[in-house]
Order: structure tokens, then C-alpha cells, then sequence
């Protein structure tokens, strides 16, 4: 099966054909860096980090973009604010950017470039706009005219009209129709300004990923991504810039993922209910994060609360469990993919590696994708534990069983630990030291050998109380977390 994508650009689902075959260029719009990142900056990164592993993963020559806005209003603002310089202001958030990202196990694009870093660059776009006909300067402001592109609105599906009654556009009577949106802005007093034909002044937002993604990717981009808010009116923008400067298409595939709320409500600082990554990831493992954040379509809107990450971390756990029962029964001749022909219990597992793919073929559909693993992961923990399958037929499976892991481990950066990291608090937030663990089944044993049951159940209980489980075996005690 071919891969298929949703492209906002027609709102329809069309076979993914990129520019040069088996090669593919991604931009995706990064962050404007005044603030830590939240929830929803955590969304963006993990889908399309999901879909950057996953096009390496069907052979795709892959080079992914993602930019920092590193001049804008709010980084100006904070930095007055502060009394520093704005540099010091996006350094410090590009800093922290990079420990949030990291700690979800995110992987570095390909290129990561600054606006900052590209100023000549944008002033070299404007001035071809202008002289195009397709800008106008206004007292050291340029902007890009909108009437001058007739195809302007055909990723939001609206029609100027629309677009100027529901848009939240900034009076400013130089512009000569409301849409117009600014390239270049003249400099106001204490502000950042670089030098420029028409002035002192800095760039508008819109006109940064048109150049670094065309500097980086060439004229025409295989996919260009983002939250849905962007649809209108930044990448609305960005086409509409673009293309009047190169006469070419922009962006074969517009992809886009849907929004993130908390408890039901949107995010915002008013109800105080915006979630800091770093803050998260203090109370739940980055693989319970990227579990829950995948377990949705793309696409789809989802609604965070603890709940669902308890629900996420449970559906780790149970993953988990699984590993930790393949690897007693073992697997001869490693874990790779295996050309065995299927029967039985092997053609099961073999066409949840087939359907595991052809989801992700549809438009990248990670749910579905992941519901074919938990079936997986059931059925094979019936058949291991079973006692009429020969020890050969359950390591034959579980070989099988394990190309669907390392799909998962591939694709979505789950299941990366060892069950014994997982469940001993190598991975897993714990409300107890494992020091301490120790010293309590040890304690146990003792009162065990004494037939001191109470203090022995005691112990037990406490543990239970935190979230230890307690199982005694032949070898011994062992524990893991409930």
C-alpha cells in the first residue's frame, strides 16, 4: 500500500508523490521563543516527529526543517520588560526548547535555523515582491498586496470576503485593503532594527518560513506542517508570498494537527490551565506523553487531563508486562525479521505487522496503528502463557510478535527501555526509593522466616499502597509497579 496523506490544500486524502523520488523535504513552523513550552507545543513536535521517523522508516531520504522565531513582539516585550537584550531572551527559551524536547525523546530536525540569521535574506524576497508588483512601501513598512494574488485563500477554502469578516486583522489605515499583511516593518524607538532599503526595521512574521523554508528545501516543498491555527492566516500567507515570488507551488502537501485542551476547556493563561512540559514530565515518564499524544489520530482534537495519562501509563505498563514474558520465553536466533511462513498462531501475529504498517500508510494513522499492537500484545501473552504450544511455536510467535515492537520502538519511541528499567524505576516515577524497596522485602524475608505474617502482610500492604507489587517466586521476591 502507498502512502496516503490528508492534504489540507483540497481537504481530501491524496497518494503522497514528493518532487524527487524517494526523496523528501519537511518544513515545519517551530516556536516563537519568549516562553516555555506547553501541551500543545508538545503535540506538534511529537506528530511530526512521529512523521519524520516514520518516512525514514519506509526508506524516504528525509530532511526535516524546523524553524525558531527569534524576533517578534513578545520576545521585544519580555525583553523590556526584563530590562535585557532580545538575544538573550530567545537564547535562554531556545535553551530550555531543547530540554523539553529532549526530555520527550524528541529527535533533532535536520536543520533548526533562526530568523535572526536570515535577515538578508527576507529583505532580498521583499525587494523582488516589490519590484513584481506584489508589495507596496508605506513610510518604511512594505506589504505584501493581496489583490495581487488571485488564488489568495485556497488553503483556508474562503473567499476574501470571509477571510476579512472573520479575521482578527490590526487597524492600520496605510494598508490599502484590510488583508494586507506586513513583509517588513520600520523600526520603533528601543526596538531591534536592521538595515534595509526601506529603512531600519525587522521582519514581519509571515515572510521568515517562506525564506528558510525555501533557503533549506528549494522552491517547492514536499510537506509543510503545523497546528491548525496556522492554516489562517500564516500559511495562508506563506503560499501567497511564495508563490508570487517564484511563480512555482509552494507546498505539495499541507498537513496539520488538531488542537489540545485541558479537562474540556482551550488552553489559556485566563483559566490559568496552561501545562508546562517541563512541569509534566516531573510526573509522568516521556513515553507515557508520547503514548498518550499518539493514541489520537493526528488530525483529531484531544482533550489532556491526568486521568488519560494514568489510563496512558496503565497501557505502558501492560506493554511492558508482555516484554517481560516474551523475554522468559526467549527467543532463538534473535529478534529480526523473521521470513517464516505463517500458520496458526504465526499468521495472527504476521498480519498484525502487515495491518500495524497499512495504517500508518493511511494518513499516518497512529491510533489505529497502536489499537493493532494491544491486539498483539493480548494475543500473545494468552499463547506464551499457554501449555499446549511446544516452547519452538512460542519463541517462532514471539519473534514475529517482536517485528510489531520494533515497528512501535521505530515509529513512536515507545518501548525503548528493557521491562526491568521499566518496572524497577530506571523509567517509571516512583513515590518510594528503590533503596528503600529493598530494604522492605528484605525486612519481609525475615519476618517470613520468623513466621511474623503480620508484619510480613504489613509490608506488603504499604508497598501496595504506593504502587509496588509484591510477587514471590522460586527465585525469589520481586516487585513491580502496579
Amino acid at each position: 500500500m502507498s502512502l496516503k496523506v490528508y492534504n489540507t490544500l483540497g481537504r481530501k486524502k491524496v497518494e503522497f508523490s514528493p518532487l524527487k523520488k524517494g526523496k523528501v523535504g519537511m518544513y515545519v513552523c517551530g516556536v516563537t521563543v519568549y516562553d516555555y513550552c506547553h501541551i500543545g507545543h508538545a503535540r506538534s513536535a511529537l506528530v511530526f516527529d512521529m512523521i519524520y521517523r516514520y518516512l525514514k522508516a519506509k526508506g524516504f531520504d528525509t530532511t526535516y526543517v524546523r524553524n525558531f522565531t527569534d524576533i517578534d513582539d513578545k520576545i521585544i516585550n519580555r525583553a523590556h520588560g526584563e530590562g535585557m537584550d532580545f538575544r538573550e531572551v530567545s537564547e535562554r527559551f531556545i535553551e530550555a526548547f531543547y530540554e523539553d524536547m529532549d526530555a520527550l525523546k524528541v529527535e533533532r530536525p535536520d536543520v533548526e535555523p533562526k530568523a535572526t540569521d536570515h535577515i538578508n535574506d527576507m529583505i532580498e524576497l521583499v525587494e523582488g515582491l516589490v519590484d513584481r508588483g506584489h508589495a507596496y512601501v508605506v513610510d518604511g513598512d512594505v506589504y505584501f498586496d493581496v489583490s495581487s494574488f488571485p488564488e489568495y485563500g485556497k488553503l483556508s477554502g474562503r473567499s476574501v470576503e470571509e477571510m476579512r469578516a472573520g479575521a482578527r486583522i490590526e487597524v492600520d489605515d496605510k494598508k490599502k485593503n484590510p488583508l494586507d499583511f506586513a513583509l517588513w516593518k520600520a523600526s520603533k524607538p528601543g526596538e531591534p532594527a536592521w538595515d534595509s532599503p526601506w529603512g531600519l526595521g525587522r521582519p514581519g512574521w509571515h515572510i521568515e518560513c517562506s525564506v528558510m523554508s525555501m533557503k533549506y528545501l528549494g522552491e517547492t516543498l514536499d510537506i509543510h506542517g503545523g497546528g491548525l491555527d496556522l492554516i489562517f492566516p500564516h500559511h495562508e500567507n506563506e503560499i501567497a508570498q511564495s508563490e508570487a515570488y517564484t511563480g512555482r507551488p509552494f507546498c505539495l502537501h499541507w498537513i496539520h494537527n488538531g488542537f489540545v485542551s485541558v479537562e474540556g476547556e482551550k488552553m489559556s493563561k485566563s483559566l490559568g490551565n496552561v501545562l508546562l512540559i517541563r512541569d509534566m514530565v516531573q510526573e509522568y515518564h516521556p513515553e507515557v506523553f508520547r503514548l498518550f499524544l499518539l493514541s489520537t489520530h493526528y488530525r483529531s482534537p484531544i482533550d489532556f487531563s491526568r486521568k488519560a495519562l494514568e489510563e496512558a501509563r496503565e497501557a505502558l505498563n501492560r506493554l511492558y508486562r508482555v516484554l517481560e514474558t516474551v523475554e522468559e520465553v526467549g527467543l532463538p536466533g534473535g529478534v529480526g525479521p523473521t521470513s517464516e511462513e505463517g500458520k496458526g498462531g504465526a499468521r495472527f501475529f504476521q498480519e498484525k505487522v502487515r495491518s500495524f504498517y497499512m495504517a500508518m500508510d493511511d494518513d499516518f494513522n497512529s491510533a489505529l496503528a497502536l489499537a493493532r499492537v494491544f491486539e498483539g500484545a493480548r494475543e500473545i501473552n494468552r499463547l506464551l502463557k499457554e501449555s499446549g504450544e511446544t516452547q519452538e511455536e512460542k519463541a517462532r510467535v514471539a519473534r514475529i510478535f517482536m517485528e510489531l515492537v520494533n515497528g512501535v520502538r521505530e515509529v513512536f519511541g515507545i518501548l525503548t527501555l528493557s521491562p526491568q528499567d521499566w518496572f524497577q524505576g530506571g523509567a517509571v516515577k516512583l513515590s518510594v526509593p528503590v533503596e528503600e524497596i529493598g530494604r522492605l522485602i528484605q525486612e519481609r524475608q525475615e519476618a517470613r522466616k520468623r513466621r511474623d505474617w503480620d508484619r510480613a502482610d504489613t509490608i506488603r500492604n504499604e508497598l501496595k499502597a504506593k504502587g509496588v507489587l509484591l510477587e514471590d517466586t522460586p527465585k525469589g521476591t520481586i516487585w513491580r509497579l502496579a
